[in-house]
């Protein structure tokens, strides 16, 4: 008899261990991306934010080993760009932007595709039926696992998208702005589900308050540049908002972190 705690139990062998990234010169799209570097141990999120064009999809998509680029991306010592592709599916999961399927499947189906890269000639095994299930669970879709995907809410399809990712077993999650387009509800609820991960997250995030709040680690990205990295209290700065976001801010000390208010922009924005 199947058992889906047994998946669960088997992802978190996995766990306790540290991932670190190093991206140098890498430019697939303008701008390039210079010299970013961080370590994130097991259960960490780490929030990549910045301007629209700061280079934030351009870092997360290298690291993925998504697009063609120049420079290098090495983790954990390897040059990412040697590994064989199945491989790197296997260690590394991402989430899109915009992910599309098809109006035929369901949730079960858009789930099962993160266990693709283990799959042989005869297909998904009990063990792979018992990931998709697990992994569903994590994220609160199990009740959901028969309805057709494309009949779910947005912030039940993220989640959905998230469970595909968790199925894969991998070290490391990267999401692509996530939160895009849901309801304040969803997003907490999304960004509550992937900081409870006990995977290392990389998210990118255009809400600093949800960075803040969420994020064990943010990194700052201008022009392609790291300008601040660091706990969500030391990099998000009235200084720090100010200078690279184009507006001004009030930032205070609650007891759960910090909180961020905006006001009028800076005669810097464009």
């Amino acid at each position: 008899m199947s058992n889906n705690h047994d998946a669960v139990t088997q992802r978190a062998a996995n766990t306790d261990r540290s991932v670190s990234f190093v991206v140098s010169d890498v430019c697939s799209r303008v701008p390039p991306v210079n010299n970013v570097s961080f370590e994130a141990r097991s259960g960490d999120t780490v929030g990549i934010v910045g301007r629209n064009g700061s280079g934030k999809t351009t870092l997360l998509r290298a690291i993925a080993g998504l697009a063609p680029h120049s420079g290098h991306v090495t983790i954990d010592g390897e040059d990412w760009d040697t590994i064989p592709r199945k491989i790197r599916a296997r260690r590394m999961a991402f989430v899109a932007q915009h992910n599309v399927a098809s109006a035929d499947v369901t949730v079960r189906d858009v789930i099962a595709l993160g266990r693709t890269p283990y799959l042989g000639v005869l297909g998904m095994r009990q063990s792979d039926r018992d990931m998709v299930v697990a992994s569903a669970r994590e994220v609160g879709v199990h009740d959901l696992l028969d309805r057709r995907f494309v009949h779910l809410s947005g912030g039940e399809q993220q989640r959905v998208h998230l469970a595909r990712a968790l199925a894969t077993q991998p070290d490391v999650i990267l999401l692509d702005e996530p939160t895009n387009h849901l309801d304040i509800s969803a997003q907490l609820q999304l960004m509550g589900y992937v900081s409870s991960s006990i995977l290392v997250t990389v998210v990118v995030l255009h809400d600093l308050n949800l960075a803040a709040k969420f994020c064990d680690y943010v990194i700052v990205l201008d022009g392609g540049d790291p300008v601040a990295a660091g706990p969500p209290r030391d990099v998000f700065t009235e200084d720090v908002i100010e200078r690279h976001f184009d507006v001004e801010s009030r930032v205070w000390e609650t007891p759960d972190g910090i909180n961020l208010e905006f006001h009028s922009a800076t005669t810097n924005a464009g």
